[in-house]
């Protein structure tokens, strides 16, 4: 990795963080819990991956069309969250896939 994609990961990430300051405080709140969710779960290239910038398009689109953040995601926000990512590998995968490989 070089500086130049170090800059424009950055570059990418300020970006993405603005997006998220501009929705409604609702949306906010609702968007800081699932990211604090998914750093937590970690599935394998959140930070590069079109998931957060994803969700950040579907809030916007719920905006647009004036419905609340829980008109889109339910009152379960972390099953809500959950479903996102269920088909998607995630670093507890890794591990215990290592571990399985390392045990048999």
């Amino acid at each position: 990795m070089g500086i130049q994609d170090i800059i424009e990961g950055k570059r990418q990430w300020r970006a993405h963080v603005a997006r998220v300051r501009a929705l409604p405080p609702d949306y906010r709140i609702v968007y800081a819990e699932m990211q604090r969710y998914l750093f937590k779960v970690g599935p394998v290239g959140l930070a590069d991956g079109p998931l957060l910038p994803g969700i950040v398009d579907f809030f916007e689109e719920g905006v647009a069309a004036g419905r609340g953040v829980l008109e889109l995601t339910g009152t379960d926000v972390a099953a809500f969250t959950d479903g996102l990512i269920a088909d998607l590998p995630t670093y507890a995968d890794a591990v215990q896939d290592s571990l399985g490989g390392k045990a048999g």
